[in-house]
């Protein structure tokens, strides 16, 4: 059964690889962008919704089935916007998701954010990703969380270690994480769980 999912991240290296998966298995992707943004990246057959995750207004997530939020503020920017994408914007879009009678609301996290107060070099990320896992558990929707390790341009691995026996020094390609995100957001596998994800 064909569904419709927003996909917030989507011109991102690993958004483009959700939608294209979900274009693939015959659903009906939406890219959530900002205006201005470059979608020439983009698979053909996606359908774009205007929105700016420091700033999103009611009624982004309206007729859709899921949401899969892939977005992040990226590894060059501050700790300021990082809050402001990676736990304010995703916060916001699952309070939207919410009010719009959304079933399944998939994360993308990062390994580490099961801690509730990281040090280190990144900890004002880890410390962002957190505050949005807990929301979303504690949102009433229906969620997946996955948390990769450190993420490679490879392809498609034979298989993928989710849950405990993850190495956390290991690493995870982006075609692996959106194969798994896409899966999360349509089969319901994964719901009510959080989890680390490596490629095997």
């Amino acid at each position: 059964m064909s569904m419709n999912i927003l996909v917030a991240g989507a011109t991102g290296k690993t958004g483009q690889q959700v939608v294209q998966n979900l274009i693939d298995q015959g659903h009906l992707a939406t890219a959530l962008v900002r205006g201005g943004s470059d979608t020439g990246a983009l698979p053909k057959g996606v359908n774009l919704r205007h929105g700016d995750l420091t700033d999103l207004q009611s009624g982004v997530c309206e007729g859709m089935d899921a949401v899969i939020f892939a977005a992040g503020s990226g590894s060059s920017t501050g700790p300021e916007m990082t809050k402001k994408v990676d736990r304010d914007g995703a916060k916001r879009l699952i309070d939207l998701a919410r009010e719009a009678g959304v079933k399944r609301f998939v994360l993308l996290s990062s390994i580490g954010a099961d801690q509730s107060n990281p040090t280190g070099k990144i900890a004002h990320y880890l410390n962002a990703k957190h505050e949005a896992d807990e929301h979303l558990k504690q949102s009433g929707l229906t969620y997946s969380i996955l948390r990769p390790v450190a993420l490679t341009n490879e392809g498609r691995s034979e298989n993928v270690i989710l849950g405990e026996g993850v190495d956390k020094t290991a690493q995870a390609s982006r075609a692996d994480v959106a194969f798994v995100l896409a899966e999360a957001a349509t089969t319901g596998r994964y719901d009510g769980m959080a989890q680390d994800m490596q490629s095997a």
